[in-house]
């Protein structure tokens, strides 16, 4: 959660709100399927609905409202992994950044699976 104090009055960001918007710009990255989350019941990786992609994505606050986003993700077969990382990447630390105004100390992305089709 992120507090910020403005002369109108307080202004809290709940994680719920990074998780979404960091799942939406992912998402909308070319060459990713969606989000991803392991199922500890099997360890099984399971591509996640378009209403549950924030279930992916894992935000931890440091010292100074310091935000690290950790980002799970399932690929189409055949792109360049690297590539689609580095674009994530950028379009996650922009849009959250210019979403909430903070700025983003890290962006992790996972890569669980790939998938043909």
């Amino acid at each position: 959660m992120i507090n910020r104090t403005t002369d109108r009055g307080d202004i809290v960001i709940l994680s719920e709100v990074l998780t979404t918007l960091a799942g939406a710009a992912a998402t909308n990255c070319f060459g990713v399927k969606g989000m991803a989350k392991r199922s500890v019941s099997d360890g099984l990786v399971h591509l996640l609905k378009r209403e549950a992609m924030g279930k992916g994505v894992l935000v931890t606050y440091g010292p100074e409202n310091e935000i690290s986003i950790e980002l799970h993700i399932v690929v189409d077969y055949g792109v360049n992994i690297a590539a689609v990382t580095q674009s994530i990447i950028s379009e996650v630390r922009y849009k959250v950044e210019a979403a909430i105004g903070a700025k983003i100390k890290t962006v992790s992305v996972f890569v669980d699976a790939m998938m043909i089709g």
